[in-house]
């Protein structure tokens, strides 16, 4: 079973109708942290951080924060990069940190501005975010305007800007040098690494640091409580909270945020408190745990969301997990995310740009009826173009991961619906019909 419920974090101000504004966000202890942090000095708060063992959440790579800010190149002006450019499928929980506890991430940024020694935030946010925007807006000036960023932070001397920068809404972009790309004015297409590691060549060719949303926002409670206190929640690299988007076929779906590695996904699916079971009393077919990762099964409903538990299940803890129930067409579904990420497409890499379009058009087929047999080996032999060996970790023919991305949903809906695969071969299309 789960263990109880711990307090939230980085949602504690959901329930403050006010908690997005400047007057509710002091009331509620806002910028002590900063305040804290500027009063500890740069090394002091890093090694909080360190101790923490914060890692990254938005993907499921989980690479240490602190550790990420100790790759930036010394002796040059160094820029922080927030990436609020969320646009996973399934994923949705850092527009809500923006609109509901903008200050929150401000503070963050600050903090972890002052820590690396930049002078410089850019706060990138999706283009359809709108009321993000406006949020992050009216907090910036509130901000500025009481003297929590800017010029002489708080009468410390401390002088930290923050730039928000509004994107064109691309799903590229949420990939760290596409995002500086777009930052710069370019088309948001991703840089070679090496040489353009962010932490070397970034924004401007300075070192950047680029952290997301969720994990920024975790910086003032870290640097108030102490980094032990964070790390005394989860084990192993899955430490602290952190906050899932629970979607799909649950009766209860929505954001939660759980202390890593307390439970396991039928926990997370069926307790009452979060996904309070399948929808319609029906059996689970498969779960995402990320649009770009290999999907899971039954088999793995009692893996703990840990970041090491889920990797060697073969797949990655991202921030979204979308459950499919056995209503739902797996054929349809692979379908349609492979025609996301062709659209999603930057077109950079010819692998990943005819490659991708060519998997949309032999699932199309196979979907509306004029498939063939051998569609399914063409699918693993395209992919096999795109991500050499189909294997996972997966290794890749692109710049970044948006092309094996798209060849995850093939491997795992032909490996295991294979059956389904030729029924709609046989029957000439869907056999469920068209809903």
């Amino acid at each position: 079973m789960a263990k109880a419920m711990r307090p939230p974090i980085v949602m504690a101000r959901f329930g403050v109708d006010d908690g997005h504004t400047l007057e509710g966000y002091l009331r509620t202890g806002g910028y002590e942290g900063l305040r804290k942090a500027i009063g500890m000095g740069p090394e002091a708060v890093h090694a909080e951080v360190e101790a923490s063992g914060l890692t990254g959440r938005s993907g499921g790579a989980g690479f240490p924060a602190a550790r990420k800010w100790s790759l930036l190149a010394p002796g040059k002006p160094s820029y922080v990069v927030v990436n609020g450019d969320e646009s996973e499928p399934g994923f949705a929980k850092d527009r809500p940190l923006m609109e509901r506890d903008p200050h929150q991430l401000i503070e963050g940024s600050l903090i972890c501005a002052f820590a690396t020694g930049s002078a410089q935030v850019f706060l990138y946010v999706r283009g359809e975010m709108a009321l993000a925007q406006e949020r992050l807006a009216q907090a910036l000036t509130d901000a500025y305007a009481a003297g929590y960023a800017g010029t002489n932070i708080m009468g410390t001397g401390v002088d930290i800007d923050v730039v928000l920068h509004w994107g064109a809404g691309a799903y590229i972009v949420g990939e760290e040098t596409a995002l500086i790309e777009s930052l710069e004015g370019h088309r948001g297409m991703p840089r070679l690494k090496p040489p353009f590691f962010p932490a070397v060549k970034g924004v401007y060719m300075q070192p950047t640091i680029v952290n997301n949303v969720e994990t920024l926002s975790n910086l003032p409670w870290i640097v108030l409580n102490g980094g032990a206190e964070f790390a005394a929640m989860g084990v192993n690299r899955s430490l602290g909270m952190r906050m899932f988007t629970l979607s799909g076929h649950v009766n209860r779906p929505g954001n939660f945020e759980v202390e890593l590695a307390s439970m396991t996904f039928r926990d997370l699916f069926t307790a009452p408190e979060y996904g309070a079971g399948i929808r319609d009393g029906n059996q689970l077919k498969a779960f995402l745990v990320g649009a770009s990762f290999p999907w899971l099964f039954e088999e793995h409903l009692d893996i703990k969301l840990d970041i090491d538990e889920v990797q060697q299940a073969g797949s990655m803890l991202g921030s979204g997990i979308v459950v499919m129930d056995d209503t739902t067409c797996a054929v349809r579904a692979a379908w349609n995310l492979v025609r996301f990420f062709a659209h999603e497409s930057c077109g950079k890499c010819t692998p990943c740009r005819e490659g991708l379009s060519w998997l949309e058009k032999i699932m199309h087929r196979i979907e509306t009826g004029t498939g063939r047999e051998d569609d399914l080996d063409l699918l693993l032999d395209v992919g096999d173009n795109i991500t050499p060996g189909l294997a996972w970790p997966p290794k890749q023919t692109t710049i970044c991961p948006l092309g094996p991305s798209g060849v995850a949903p093939i491997i795992s809906s032909v490996q295991r619906f294979r059956d389904e695969y030729l029924l709609h071969v046989k029957e000439g299309g869907c056999p469920r019909g068209r809903h």
